[in-house]
């Protein structure tokens, strides 16, 4: 962890909220073909990328399945053989993502490698952020839009409530020149930041849940992390085909656990049953959180499943998973 970080005094209110995000790293694609071919790996339309946006994205296998989802941005421009785009990924399967995607290079002017930068997720309200705004300059307010400032780079997180949210992607040279933030920030754990990251709907493939999910029931075409129009990827023709017919009967839900005892960073994976219909499992957690002894989820399961059952988290007699809704729809 970068010393800035340790710079910022720990207090929760008043001021933005700074959680250091270790579980993420940062890649680059670097070289004149990197954004052509990850167009033709990602789900999402890489090319067609606006220049001060980020979007989510998947990684899929030839049958569909989800592999990583990751947050990705284009790189100011430079020179050709400079960083093209940067992709936000979860750590655990950082190394094998890079080596599956790097099989696929062959004669492609292409380079893919871990960048030197450090992760962090920025939460305020609306008048912590103008205090905040005052050291930093104007902050990007739309979700997945993104500003390039001298202390690094912001892209404006999705919200399930009225916080703003930022990841604070920065070189440690950036870090050593924001002493000026710390007074500004108050420093979270990163608990913190990733049970407003369920809250908000965003799915975060681990290591526990690869080639488990296809996209849509990640819900990751109902955030804009799909794209239809793009053209072939690994998996396009599963991804499209389910699109268009309209078969798509399991979702990404949340909810909350009330149990302090629950180890959330061991639940990624983790079956989900109906207590009203015992027997097999009726969906598996997507990704998990604890923040004030309560346990967030993610979980896919079916659509007919969450209006009446009673679901139940490890068994059928498990704790029992209060639904919430997401801020975006997931029934037709």
């Amino acid at each position: 962890m970068h010393a800035f970080y340790t710079s910022i005094p720990v207090r929760a209110e008043g001021c933005a909220q700074c959680a250091p995000l270790d579980d993420f790293v940062v890649f680059s694609a670097s070289g004149a073909d990197a954004l052509p071919f990850l167009h033709g790996q990602l789900t999402q339309d890489v090319t067609g990328l606006p220049a001060d946006a980020a979007r989510l994205a998947g990684y899929c296998t030839a049958k569909g399945r989800l592999l990583a989802t990751l947050v990705m941005w284009r790189a100011a421009p430079g020179a050709e053989d400079g960083p093209q785009l940067y992709g936000l990924v979860r750590r655990d399967l950082s190394q094998a993502l890079l080596k599956r995607l790097s099989m696929f290079v062959l004669r492609a002017k292409v380079k893919l490698a871990a960048a030197s930068l450090n992760v962090a997720g920025v939460q305020a309200s609306p008048a912590e952020a103008a205090a905040l705004e005052a050291v930093t300059g104007a902050l990007p307010r739309a979700a997945w839009q993104r500003a390039d400032l001298p202390s690094g780079t912001w892209i404006a997180a999705p919200s399930a409530d009225g916080r703003l949210r930022w990841w604070w992607i920065a070189s440690d040279e950036q870090l050593d020149q924001a002493a000026p933030l710390a007074a500004a920030l108050g420093l979270a754990p990163a608990s913190q930041w990733q049970v407003a990251d369920l809250a908000a709907g965003i799915p975060w493939i681990a290591t526990a849940t690869q080639d488990v999910f296809i996209p849509q029931t990640v819900n990751l075409e109902l955030i804009e992390g799909v794209s239809f129009t793009k053209g072939c990827y690994p998996g396009q023709e599963v991804v499209a085909r389910s699109h268009y017919r309209g078969t798509v009967k399991r979702r990404m839900a949340y909810g909350t656990v009330a149990d302090a005892s629950l180890q959330a960073a061991a639940l990624a994976g983790v079956d989900v049953f109906d207590a009203t219909q015992p027997g097999e499992p009726i969906g598996r957690v997507v990704d998990a959180a604890s923040d004030a002894g309560v346990a967030s989820v993610l979980f896919e399961t079916t659509l007919a499943a969450l209006p009446e059952g009673d679901l139940r988290l490890g068994a059928a007699d498990g704790p029992r998973i209060a639904t919430a809704p997401l801020p975006y729809s997931i029934t037709p």
